[in-house]
């Protein structure tokens, strides 16, 4: 059974702009699967997609489970999504308040959701960081500290958008370090092609709402001309 299963998504966002285009895409659970495209291709949107934020036309199935409204509460626990910016994830007046917010949220008691919260801390090797507020964090620091508040909800599917972007050498390697470890099914939307090449097996490109080309990592990003045509650069 896929972990993924999305079959002929579109979406157009209000004002008619078209965004997604009859998108299929199957993802086995383990899989590393990078999404990569030029801005406006529609790879966040498709992200968006896994846990119910967005909901378009197709069908978006995660581990067999036909993502609707009955089901979206419970399927947004197996779906962890890490946004971009860590600071829509981190709003609490401590690391630890923010990565208990979701097990509280799932009607879990103090005592359990804040032992959820301090083992993925310690996951992310920021369990010396739990009683600072966020805002006294690094970006990297930040980064990790999203990532997480989506491994306290215990998922099976990880979903980060743009997880190196703003970081520095030191920090970008730690925090890929820190996801070759990860157990869960990943799906990374990126520009980061040297990411893509370390931590992905396969690669989406995305253009257009559309996914032009889908296979091995180091099938693909080799392709130049492939790339090129697409916004992107080889690593």
């Amino acid at each position: 059974m896929p972990a993924v299963r999305i079959a002929g998504l579109s979406y157009s966002y209000p004002g008619g702009r078209g965004a997604l285009h009859d998108v299929s895409l199957s993802v086995e659970p383990g899989e590393r699967v990078a999404l990569v495209g030029p801005n406006g291709a529609g790879k966040s949107t498709l992200l968006l997609h896994l846990n119910g934020i967005l909901r378009g036309q197709g069908s978006v199935l995660i581990e067999g489970v036909a993502l609707d409204a009955k089901t979206v509460r419970a399927l947004r626990a197996r779906v962890g999504l890490v946004f971009q910016d860590p600071d829509d994830q981190l709003f609490s007046l401590s690391v630890l308040e923010d990565v208990a917010f979701g097990p509280l949220q799932q009607r879990l008691g103090r005592q359990e959701a804040q032992a959820r919260a301090m083992a993925a801390l310690a996951e992310v090797g920021m369990a010396e960081a739990a009683a600072r507020p966020p805002q006294q964090l690094s970006l990297g620091e930040r980064k990790r500290a999203a990532i997480a508040t989506v491994l306290a909800m215990r998922p099976s599917i990880l979903a980060l958008d743009e997880p190196s972007a703003g970081l520095d050498p030191r920090s970008r390697r730690r925090l890929i370090g820190l996801l070759h470890t990860m157990p869960q099914t990943l799906i990374v939307a990126s520009h980061d092609m040297r990411l893509v090449w370390d931590l992905c097996s396969r690669t989406a490109i995305m253009d257009e709402g559309h996914i032009i080309a889908d296979g091995p990592t180091r099938a693909l990003l080799p392709d130049s001309a492939l790339m090129e045509k697409h916004g992107l650069e080889s690593p």
